[in-house]
């Protein structure tokens, strides 16, 4: 993630105000349902995202993970020192770790950037060389000993971290809570459309745009969709779609298997949950992804409404997902 910050842009309902803008290297959306605090919550989230950017990013130089990544590599496994803020966002990518057994692994840094992910997205060259590819399964999150208390981190040499399965996701739902606790109102923080929601929701509820398959990271989502509501959680989306290049004739994604260290093989394009938060919501979407075909039954056994999309555009929907949700398959405006 790296922080990437224009200028908001304000609308505004007879209910509700929303401001829109770029962080993180996403889409960022707040709505409040008291316009009157719009102003100060986005100022807030602004001000939350950039710690969180600084934080957690693996394409800064100067971020802690970074510096956590460099110092680890010379501790010869002893302890290394974190902000409490890293230390926090470190503790939510290792417990996807252990309720996905290791199907969301934060130790994917090092096949991030062997299969061409290591930068900002947006600095990826589409079309590159062919590169050579190994199967070879990430370290494991067990080889990271998290100390909360002391805030420090122990890992092998040879570890690299990527918080960018689930950082944007905890952010957001940090985010929210504290925003409707500070302006006494429902708020919507989405981050790439990783959305959490908090505080008392509009009358009909937060009204969400699923999105099947997006293009570019920087466009506007256009395409089958399903429209569903939601009055707390968070909901998430994970996907293959707006995050792919290619090197050689072999397309790549951003969504690592850790069991191979390359590019996961599934059959779905874009799965969405709902959940009791926004992080565990986009937990089991990305778990899903690399669980492929037996992913179904794994969210059906959580009981975590899903809705996964096949290539081919075929929906299969799980745990109470809302059938008339698919009423709306047209071309977004």
């Amino acid at each position: 993630m790296t922080a990437r910050t224009a200028n908001p842009v304000a609308t505004t309902t007879a209910t509700t105000a929303a401001a829109d803008w770029r962080a993180l290297g996403c889409a960022v959306r707040l709505v409040v349902t008291d316009p009157s605090r719009l102003d100060d919550c986005r100022e807030t989230l602004k001000h939350w995202l950039d710690e969180v950017d600084a934080a957690c990013s693996r394409f800064r130089d100067d971020s802690h993970l970074v510096g956590l990544n460099t110092a680890a590599a010379y501790a010869d496994g002893h302890p290394v020192p974190v902000i409490p803020l890293l230390a926090e966002a470190l503790s939510a990518a290792l417990r996807a770790a252990e309720l996905t057994d290791g199907d969301v692994d934060p130790t994917v840094g090092s096949a991030m950037a062997a299969i061409g992910y290591d930068r900002d997205f947006q600095l990826i060259e589409r079309e590159g060389r062919p590169v050579r590819l190994l199967v070879r399964p990430v370290p494991g999150w067990r080889k990271v000993v998290l100390d909360p208390a002391a805030c420090t981190v122990a890992m092998p040499p040879g570890v690299e971290l990527d918080l960018g399965a689930t950082a944007k996701a905890w952010a957001a739902d940090r985010a929210a809570t504290r925003l409707a606790a500070d302006a006494g109102c429902g708020v919507l923080v989405s981050l790439g459309g990783d959305t959490a929601v908090a505080g008392e929701a509009p009358e009909d509820g937060w009204r969400i745009r699923v999105q099947d398959a997006t293009g570019p990271v920087d466009a506007a989502a256009e395409g089958p969709h399903a429209l569903v509501t939601i009055r707390d959680g968070g909901l998430a989306s994970s996907g293959i779609s707006a995050r792919r290049w290619r090197r050689g004739s072999r397309p790549m994604h951003h969504l690592v298997d850790p069991r191979t260290g390359l590019p996961a093989v599934t059959p779905w394009r874009t799965v969405s949950v709902a959940a009791g938060t926004c992080l565990d919501a986009n937990t089991a979407s990305t778990a899903a992804m690399v669980r492929g075909a037996a992913a179904p039954e794994w969210l059906a056994a959580h009981r975590l409404p899903s809705r996964l999309v096949a290539a081919d555009g075929t929906v299969t929907a799980v745990a109470d997902w809302p059938a008339d949700a698919e009423a709306h398959p047209e071309v977004a405006a």
